[in-house]
């Protein structure tokens, strides 16, 4: 598995946070039947996979047409994703989420946990940062769709089994375990915006 494979699954594990995801998912179906909890799931899991992959594909191109550079969406990218990182490392994400989820209607699938808590904004700023990554090769932006199905894949399971792993890890588990990713995340994004920085010495010179 190449470096940049195993980076683009660990960047898409911490934004999209199938683990962090569970609990919320186990208040907003409360009460359902097992067998609708499973279809919100899945429609939630492919509403965002074709809201990420087109991220992917023409996130690019849509850049170009604003007149934004890579470089200094790399920048803009890595500054939020170190929010989310600083969120993550203080509890502060899953209030915010929690707070989010608690404005969701009938729709729950896609509001809110495929937009914004699965495709959010550091989700689609991820997969946009991960495709430039690729300079436009087929394999690797293909490599990055499977990446990012397979982490929604990871959430698809989670949510049918969310209640088990919540016993699992408890609490004081989920605490130690979010602020772990959030530190990975942190250092992930002082990543992405050193690479902007160098980008942009390059370009001018």
């Amino acid at each position: 598995m190449s470096t940049a494979l195993v980076s683009a699954l660990v960047t898409l594990f911490v934004v999209i946070d199938p683990v962090g995801l569970g609990p919320i998912f186990i208040g907003l179906t409360s009460g359902m039947p097992q067998k609708v909890k499973r279809k919100i799931g899945l429609e939630a899991c492919v509403i965002a996979f074709f809201l990420l992959a087109g991220s992917a594909l023409f996130g690019g191109w849509l850049l170009t047409q604003l007149g934004i550079s890579l470089a200094a969406f790399r920048i803009a990218g890595g500054l939020l994703l170190f929010a989310i990182a600083f969120e993550m490392v203080f509890q502060r994400r899953a209030e915010r989420k929690t707070e989010q989820a608690g404005h969701g209607h009938a729709h729950l699938a896609a509001f809110p946990l495929a937009i914004p808590l699965m495709a959010g904004p550091g989700a689609i700023t991820a997969m946009v940062l991960l495709a430039g990554r690729t300079s436009g090769d087929i394999l690797g932006l293909a490599a990055l769709i499977g990446a990012m199905a397979a982490m929604l894949g990871v959430c698809y399971v989670i949510f049918i089994s969310s209640t088990y792993l919540e016993r699992l890890l408890g609490v004081q588990g989920q605490a130690v375990f979010g602020r772990l990713l959030g530190v990975l995340l942190a250092a992930l994004a002082v990543q992405y915006v050193a690479d902007g920085i160098l980008a942009f010495g390059q370009n001018l010179t």
